[in-house]
């Protein structure tokens, strides 16, 4: 048995190594501004950096096929260059496809499509779009205008200043050091911004506005407000301005500071929201519910609020709930279970106006306490 597996894998290295890792390069000048078109039918990655010279490079590489297996297309055109790669027919469905490594000048538009492959540009500045049917987008240092697409694989966007989307049927998504109008969106992977901000002068920017069917959210900054949802996931937003508006079907909901007003809301999970800024500025109202979880809020000493607080404990609860307020509240208990809202319940209810009451201050939960903190 030992000799035939040896056999069989001798007979593999030889296959293997019959096909010599080969590489097409061509080169093209070009002018600044012009457009690179890669359509890949067969897949196949595709990296592009961005240089200083006036020139299009491209290097085809074979990983265990040779280039007579292809058809591969490059073509000059009045706009830039084109490139496209089909398939022969008796090579489909059978090898790896090849990978195109370009560079291009810093100035290109670019417009790339692949069947199944990683997209990875580096240092570019002008309208990117396209879009691979599986496979990472890998972007940074790049300016201008965006929209890209995959099918199934994360996105990892840094060190740039760019408008438009970017959005994952399935995988995380990463903004890092991002200026521009410019969001995320993934239908099941965690979402994550970290120091992302507006175009100082040149832009009045829009919130950040973020939706995941399946996964966390991480906002670090949001100077124009947040809008997320995510269908199952915690959200964590560290500093937001104006708005925030956050939605999970199941998960806690952390916000550390926001100078706004604010509306939160879990199915099953714990909030926890800390009021900044100046008291006396803006519209505040707040708005918090859970429907099994402790809700903490931290205001302004000085806030103007009509508070109306409503914490419901169920028969079957492991313990009896409390509403803990800083401020003075008017509490009220109901003295029978209420049998009309699934299992049993009483309800406790805290109200009061506090310095004019002039924002409305609504949290609602089921079984967890709700505290509401003057901030120090």
């Amino acid at each position: 048995m030992k000799k035939i597996i040896l056999m069989l894998l001798m007979i593999f290295l030889i296959v293997f190594s019959s096909f010599s890792k080969e590489t097409i390069q061509k080169e093209f000048k070009v002018e600044k501004g012009k457009k690179l078109d890669v359509n890949l039918k067969t897949g196949g990655e595709i990296s592009i950096t961005g240089w200083e010279k006036n020139l299009v490079t491209v290097k085809v590489h074979f990983r265990d096929t040779t280039p007579d297996q292809w058809d591969i297309e490059f073509n000059e055109t009045s706009n830039g260059i084109k490139i496209e790669s089909v398939y022969k027919s008796k090579w489909k469905s059978r090898h790896s496809s090849p990978d195109f490594e370009i560079q291009v000048p810093v100035q290109f538009d670019l417009k790339l499509k692949t069947m199944g492959g990683e997209i990875k540009i580096e240092h570019v500045e002008g309208d990117i779009n396209g879009k691979t049917m599986g496979g990472d987008l890998k972007l940074q240092h790049l300016k201008g205008e965006i929209d890209l697409k995959t099918m199934g694989g994360e996105i990892i966007l840094r060190d740039s200043d760019l408008d438009g989307k970017l959005k994952t049927m399935g995988g995380r998504v990463l903004f890092e050091n991002v200026t521009g109008d410019v969001t995320g969106s993934s239908m099941g992977g965690n979402v994550i911004y970290k120091n992302v901000k507006t175009r100082k002068g040149q832009s009045t920017g829009k919130m950040v506005k973020i939706s995941t069917m399946g996964g966390a959210i991480n906002v670090s900054h949001a100077p124009e407000g947040a809008d997320v949802h995510t269908m199952g996931g915690n959200i964590h937003i560290k500093s937001a301005a104006k708005f925030v508006k956050a939605k999970t079907m199941g998960g806690d909901i952390t916000i550390d500071a926001v100078d706004g007003q604010v509306k939160a809301h879990t199915m099953g999970g714990d909030i926890d929201v800390t009021m900044t800024g100046n008291p006396q500025d803006g519209i505040r109202d707040v708005k918090l519910s859970s429907y099994g979880g402790e809700i903490t809020l931290t205001v302004p000493a000085e806030l103007s609020m009509d508070v109306d607080i409503e914490l419901a404990y169920t028969k079957d609860a492991r313990k009896k709930y409390q509403i803990i307020s800083d401020f003075n509240l008017k509490l009220e208990e109901t003295d029978t279970w209420d049998r009309n809202s699934g299992s049993p319940r009483k309800y406790i209810y805290g109200k009061a106006r506090i310095a004019g009451g002039k924002h409305t201050i609504k949290i609602k939960t089921i079984n967890g306490n709700i505290y509401l903190k003057k901030a120090k």
